[in-house]
């Protein structure tokens, strides 16, 4: 009885063992998919900037040639 006990004990911690293998691989590919998914937000909020930058300049660059035509001539 005893024999048969821990054989089945210690089929029971080999199979809980083979269970929880790959954590860092796990940890390695969610490390992998999170700096991915950083990278990519950062670069649509860069490519954001860059066109309300372009936005800015460009009615800047309208309001300067609307404010030229309006002066008085001298």
């Amino acid at each position: 009885m005893k024999k048969v006990t821990f054989a089945i004990l210690t089929a029971g911690v080999v199979f809980l063992a083979s269970c929880g293998g790959n954590n860092d691989a796990d940890k390695a590919k969610m490390a992998a998919d999170s700096a991915r998914m950083a990278d990519s937000t950062a670069a649509a909020q860069a490519e954001e900037a860059a066109r309300a930058q372009a936005s800015a300049d460009s009615l800047a660059a309208a309001t300067a040639a609307d404010t030229s035509k309006m002066a008085p001539a001298k």
